[in-house]
């Protein structure tokens, strides 16, 4: 069985998406394909909830290449049993847990949500942030510190490289240089695109009526065929599902600072519990909550 040597785990809209694909360019390390197998969490996305024990047989065809397996996985970092079920079967894997200023965080994911419509497809009202973080399949993915004691009851905290969005956003060279050290693989000279694989909110495009139809269409075609085909488009970082014709212009909400007041008091005690735990700081994202609560 292969397995998985890394999980790069939390949360949704903090850069996961670009670092799990930018860190594939290393001839060291085997990015799982797809990018997230949920397989291990009972979290398997935003709403899928399952008890059921993790097929780890699975992952024999998740990895192709050399190197250390990655998973990226982002939502078992908010799952309860990801920590014990890994501990059992990988005592060693290392993890890169990569977060963003949590208010914010959640109204990025609540606004992707918006635009795929899987509220709608799967029978829940998130048509405000509001309703939205009522449901906590929005908000346990900012429940940082409540998450991180999950985890430090299994592993010690040398098992974490702990990086903040912002500064992979700003340095991604001196975050990945870290990311190396960590892992104990020798440097890369990695190929830098900000926009490439960003999942950013200008590629959130809902899918039309001939978006649909394409896709289904596309699905009939013998994966001997079609894999090479995506294969290239990914390389490219394209995504036929955006064009005019195949999507539409997706939702644009502004985050202010009722959006804040909906949530602040409570992510800053979540802030100041996982940073009593880890020791990193979070003082910066506090004080913007905080500013946002004031104003």
């Amino acid at each position: 069985m292969s397995e998985v040597d890394v999980f790069l785990i939390g949360a949704p809209k903090a850069g996961t998406t670009w670092l799990a694909y930018t860190l594939n360019q290393h001839t060291k390390i085997d990015l799982s394909d797809p990018k997230e197998p949920n397989i291990i969490a009972s979290h398997r996305g935003t709403f899928i909830r399952t008890d059921e024990s993790p097929e780890w047989n699975k992952f024999k065809v998740c990895f192709q290449g050399e190197g250390l397996k990655l998973d990226a996985s982002i939502h078992a970092f908010s799952c309860p049993l990801a920590p014990s079920r890994i501990r059992q079967r990988i005592p060693n894997a290392k993890f890169i847990l990569c977060l963003r200023e949590p208010v914010a965080r959640a109204f990025s994911h609540w606004n992707m949500v918006l635009n795929t419509k899987e509220s709608v497809a799967n029978g829940v009202d998130w048509s405000t942030f509001e309703k939205a973080w009522e449901d906590d399949r929005l908000s346990i993915d900012s429940m940082y510190g409540a998450s991180m004691s999950n985890w430090l009851e299994e592993f010690n905290l040398d098992n974490f490289l702990i990086i903040d969005s912002t500064e992979l956003k700003e340095k991604p060279l001196d975050i990945l240089g870290r990311i190396e050290e960590f892992l104990e693989i020798e440097s890369h000279d990695f190929e830098i695109s900000p926009s490439r694989h960003s999942n950013s909110a200008s590629s959130r495009r809902p899918i039309t009526s001939a978006g649909k139809l394409t896709r289904s269409l596309f699905s009939f075609i013998p994966k001997s065929v079609k894999e090479p085909i995506v294969r290239m488009l990914q390389k490219r970082d394209l995504n036929i599902y955006n064009f005019p014709l195949l999507s539409s212009k997706g939702i644009t909400n502004k985050i202010n600072s009722s959006h804040f007041k909906i949530c602040g008091n409570q992510l800053i005690e979540e802030l100041e519990l996982f940073e009593s735990l880890t020791e990193f700081d979070t003082s910066h994202w506090r004080d913007e909550i905080q500013q946002n609560l004031n104003s």
